[in-house]
């Protein structure tokens, strides 16, 4: 090693042996951008350095270039972080870097600004007020103080803090100058308005002195147009940002704001807030460049606005340098490239210093050459590094750390490479011998540049020992091994070509003969793809019955079995292979190229290329269609009637008019049906006039002097084309001439004719036929029917009203003479609510009473008839005033014991006294029941006790409510049992449950 050369190991970067296990300075972290506050109570500031390196690194800062002296009391150094001690504005804002050093080399940090950051308060003058006419627009200004950073947050105060006003529609505060604008002004905006700004950077926020606002009255407020005052300039955004756009109008009524990106669609991340007049476009992208415009406009005009965004990329890596090892002397280029937007230029630095600008190659590398290397990408918006250590390898050839192997194995009559790859540096120059034998390049020998040594035709002879030599300008090596020729392997049995229908199972053979000291492996491919017999084990197998043998059993071949079989007998040393061809015979595959032409209304023609007839020739083709009237494909009718199989066109006929159809055409031969081509596009046949009437042609009945005709609307299917609609043609029975209306919606099946001229139960003739655009199709069946009877003329008589309950009334009456009466309709309505909101009950016209139930307690009731018919209702009958009866009591009896005598239970419960809105009780009713059922014996008494016999098996229950006119009450209830369960001796005991004391006697 020279002396030059050993300055060099000792300093930055050396050359590098197996056992160097160090590495220079990575960083883990770099300062960043600060912003200090200058009222900050911390009193000090710090910028973050660490990298990790062997062995530890050693940290130095450099402010505006200049070192920084960090023996001053100052500054401090904690690990590789630089701590600033009461930061001076004038002294200690700048750009900083730091460097980290060991003996590989040194790198240099990114570079990030220690700022300071101040908001000033407002000036302490006060502010003028501020009069505007109502209907007028208006701006107050902010005008924020003395700042740093420009990221202030602006919002107004009104009257008092913390009371801020709400953006609208009318009013806007614009973030980019703090000004609050009123579109126009109303009473309601009088006040005192104080600016707020806030800056987040040094989380310190100051209001401005309150400026009074005086809406001055107008007795009419003229309108005038929108005039947009709040407007965005053109932008520069990095890709990746969040971009804000402001635009607000002032106008009378307020105007409306509208944003479009022009000549193309808005951003999807595009969002617009605060009422129309923020823009946001989140994560801007290259693609969301372009020219932006807001529009505003009321009913007395429109203004418009517009800017560009122009979008820019901070740097970004394509291709950057790592770590890399070159011997000395060789050649070195280094690639290092970014992507952005302006392109970014490429520097380097080489141990912490510039080193190269552009493109970096090194030629003929010496220890000079190492070092810590750090790419520099960077353009108007930013910088990134990528860094990297360089180290030049010095090295005697060695085998140590990759000797050649002490035994090869090669096939006689096959070839062999024996590798030699020993490391040193510069590169070796290598030489071969075979025991005593130096080797020389031949037809059968060659020595290859990287030191392998290639034999090919080996024979016997070839075995031996053979020795690789390895020499360099340091020194020189050598390693030896042992070639042993081994029996070829040998394909003895190939396999054939087969030919087999779908279904059937196919076998491929192979044997082959190989070296017995070695193992013998076979492998299967299919089309050059090795066939994984576990996943492919339901129509591949093996057959392991035979020794040395690899046959191949194909079960249950399918189309996609066909194809080359290769089989390979595989050893360590070396392999042999042979193929088969497998022809699988089936159903043809899919014809392709399908094309609809000529159009029709009932017939198209189509036009196909041959598929695959997979060995078996086609013997016909099937057209298939499917419309929205089923997800079914069904076979169409052809012409010609049976499609040969050497045709390639045909056309499908008796199809609908102005359908919506897909086609496919399907192949068949001797082994069956093929699949189905690609479906074609959709098309729609052509229009034809309807040749279908309207079926159940009826109707009758409705209001008075009118004549309901009825159908049945034709399907989609039968439409035929557009405008499609119906002709309903009707007349008197004994009339000869047709009226005709048109019904223009298709799928209506009702006409209703009024004339008020017309007589009631008139007999006519109606008949109904479909049109569209193409022409009218045939009448329907005519048709018999009657117009509409006319509604009642009398009202019911008699009419009374029996009070039944609280809830319940039943009303009656005497029917009217008229023949038409087909039901009675019964209104009623509590007093308290409007006859708008009366209740219908309808029965039938034999019925003469009707119950009315779920009716309020001690409610006044009106109530009144009517007779009814198709053709609607007559006159109400006189109107009846009713009143419920007070609501039943609403306290449940209260059973105060249940006493075994003899073969009867004696229930005993307290008198129920209603309250002053309850009906008096009368009496009770009791009800006597298996336990688990609905039905029983009802019993009634004044009394307030009752005998019930004793139940023969299992439980009952006894019931026991309060009776009053306004009907039952709430019930009570008690469990009796017929079984013993306790001591016979003992007479009874007390149960409390739920308030109640029952007895129970045994």
């Amino acid at each position: 090693m020279s002396r030059l050369e050993f300055t060099w190991y000792r300093r930055y970067g050396h050359g590098v042996s197996e056992e160097d296990k160090g590495f220079g300075p990575i960083f883990e972290e770099q300062p960043i951008n600060t912003i200090y506050p200058e009222e900050s109570p911390e009193g000090k500031v710090s910028l973050n350095c660490r990298a990790r390196a062997s062995p530890f690194p050693v940290y130095k800062w450099r402010m505006n270039n200049g070192d920084i002296d960090l023996t001053s009391d100052r500054y401090s150094m904690v690990g590789g972080n630089l701590v600033i001690n009461n930061p001076d504005k004038q002294k200690d804002a700048g750009i900083y870097y730091c460097l980290a050093s060991n003996n590989y080399g040194m790198v240099r940090s990114t570079e990030a600004t220690l700022s300071f950051g101040y908001l000033d308060p407002f000036p302490p003058e006060e502010r003028p007020e501020v009069r505007v006419k109502e209907g007028k627009g208006m701006v107050l200004l902010c005008d924020p103080p003395y700042h740093f950073p420009d990221d202030l947050s602006y919002r107004w105060l009104l009257n008092e803090f913390p009371v801020f006003i709400t953006m609208d529609k009318r009013r806007f505060v614009s973030q980019t100058n703090g000004n609050l604008y009123i579109a126009n002004v109303e009473a309601s905006d009088k006040g005192n308005y104080s600016c707020f700004v806030s800056s987040p950077s040094i989380t310190k926020s100051v209001f401005s002195k309150f400026i009074p606002l005086i809406p001055l009255p107008e007795r009419t407020t003229k309108p005038y147009p929108a005039d947009i005052v709040v407007q965005f300039k053109d932008i520069y955004a990095l890709m990746g940002q969040n971009v804000t756009l402001e635009c607000f109008a002032l106008g009378n009524p307020v105007p409306d704001i509208r944003w479009r990106k022009v000549l193309e669609p808005m951003p999807s991340t595009a969002e617009i807030s605060t009422s129309g007049a923020v823009l946001k476009i989140f994560n801007i992208q290259l693609e969301d460049e372009g020219i932006y415009e807001c529009e505003a406009e009321n009913n007395r005009g429109k203004d418009k606005h517009q800017a560009r965004i122009y979008v820019q990329a901070f740097p970004e890596w394509v291709e950057h340098i790592n770590d890399t090892e070159v011997d000395i002397g060789s050649d070195l280029y280094w690639p290092c490239v970014a992507t952005g937007k302006p392109i970014p230029t490429i520097r380097w630095l080489k141990n912490g210093y510039a080193y190269h600008k552009g493109e970096l190659r090194l030629y003929d590398v010496t220890f000079e050459n190492a070092g810590m290397y750090q790419c520099i990408a960077e353009n108007t918006h930013g910088a990134i590094y990528a860094n990297a250590e360089l180290k030049i390898l010095a090295l005697a050839p060695t085998f140590e750390m990759n000797p050649m192997k002490k035994k090869i194995l090669a096939a006689k009559g096959g070839r062999v490479i024996i590798e030699c790859k020993p490391k040193a540096a510069p590169k070796p120059k290598f030489s071969w011998s075979k025991g005593t034998e130096w080797l020389v390049n031949s037809s059968r020998i060659l020595i290859w540049e990287d030191g392998s040594l290639e034999i090919n035709n080996i024979t016997r002879n070839d075995g031996g020992i053979y020795t690789c030599f390895a020499e360099n300008n340091r020194g020189r090596a050598n390693n030896t091994g042992t070639l042993v020729i081994t029996d070829p392997t040998r394909i003895i049995l190939a396999p054939i070509n087969a030919d087999i229908t779908v279904g059937e199972n196919a076998t491929m053979q192979c044997a082959a003969s190989f070296d017995p000291a070695l193992d013998l492996t076979f492998i299967w491919s299919f089309n050059g793809y090795v066939i994984d017999f576990n996943k492919e084990n339901i129509h591949y197998q093996r057959n392991f019955m035979l020794d040395s043998n690899g046959e191949l059993l194909i079960r249950n071949a399918q189309l996609k079995h066909a194809g080359r079989y290769t089989c390979t007998a595989q050893t360590i040393v070396d392999n042999s292979s042979a193929s088969a061809d497998l022809v699988v015979r089936g159903p043809p595959g899919p014809p392709g190229g399908l094309r609809i032409e000529d159009i029709r209304a009932t017939s198209v023609a189509l036009t196909w290329s041959r598929g695959s007839d997979n060995h078996s020739p086609i013997s016909k083709y099937t057209i298939q269609t499917k419309t929205i009237l089923s997800d079914d494909w069904k076979d169409a009718k052809t012409d010609p009637p049976i499609i040969e199989g050497n045709m390639e066109a045909a056309r499908a006929v008796d199809l609908i008019p102005w359908m919506e159809y897909e086609f496919r055409v399907v192949a068949t031969n001797t082994l069956g049906i093929g699949e189905p081509s690609i479906p074609s596009n959709k098309i729609k046949t052509d229009g034809a006039a309807p040749n279908v009437a309207p079926s159940d042609v009826g109707g009758g009945g409705g209001s008075n002097r009118e004549l309901t005709i009825t159908w049945v609307p034709l399907s989609r299917e039968y439409h035929y084309g557009n405008n499609f609609g119906y002709i309903v043609a009707f007349k008197p029975f004994d009339g000869e001439e047709w009226k005709k209306v048109t019904v223009t919606n298709p799928d209506t099946g009702r006409y209703v004719h009024k004339d008020e001229t017309m007589r009631p139960s008139t007999a006519f003739q109606v008949k109904v036929k479909a049109f569209n655009n193409k022409g009218d199709g045939p009448y329907s069946l005519t048709a018999v029917i009657n117009s509409a009877q006319d509604a009642p003329s009398e009202a019911p008589t008699e009419v009374g009203v029996k009070v039944l309950s609280s809830s319940e009334i039943s009303v009656h009456w005497e029917h009217v003479v008229e023949k038409i009466v087909e039901s009675y309709q019964i209104r009623y309505w509590a007093a308290h609510d409007k006859e708008a909101a009366a209740h219908r009950v309808q029965v039938t016209s034999q019925e003469y009473s009707a119950r009315l139930e779920n009716l309020l307690p001690d409610t006044q009731y009106f109530v009144e008839v009517r007779a009814c018919n198709s053709a609607g209702c007559g006159p109400p009958s006189d109107m009846i005033e009713t009143f419920t009866k007070k609501a039943p009591p609403s306290q449940p009896p209260r059973i105060i014991s249940s006493v075994r005598s003899g073969s009867r239970y004696i229930i005993t419960w307290d008198h129920v006294v209603a309250l002053s809105n309850e009906s008096t009780v009368t009496g009770y009713k009791v009800l006597y029941r298996p336990d688990g059922q609905h039905d029983g014996k009802l019993y009634s008494t004044h009394k307030h006790s009752i005998e019930v016999p004793i139940p023969r098996d299992g439980e009952y229950v006894v019931e026991v409510r309060a009776h009053s006119d306004g009907g039952d009450g709430v019930v009570s209830q008690v469990k009796i049992s017929g079984v013993s369960a306790l001591s016979p001796s003992l007479l009874g005991f007390l149960l409390p449950v739920l308030g109640i004391v029952v007895y129970l006697a045994i």
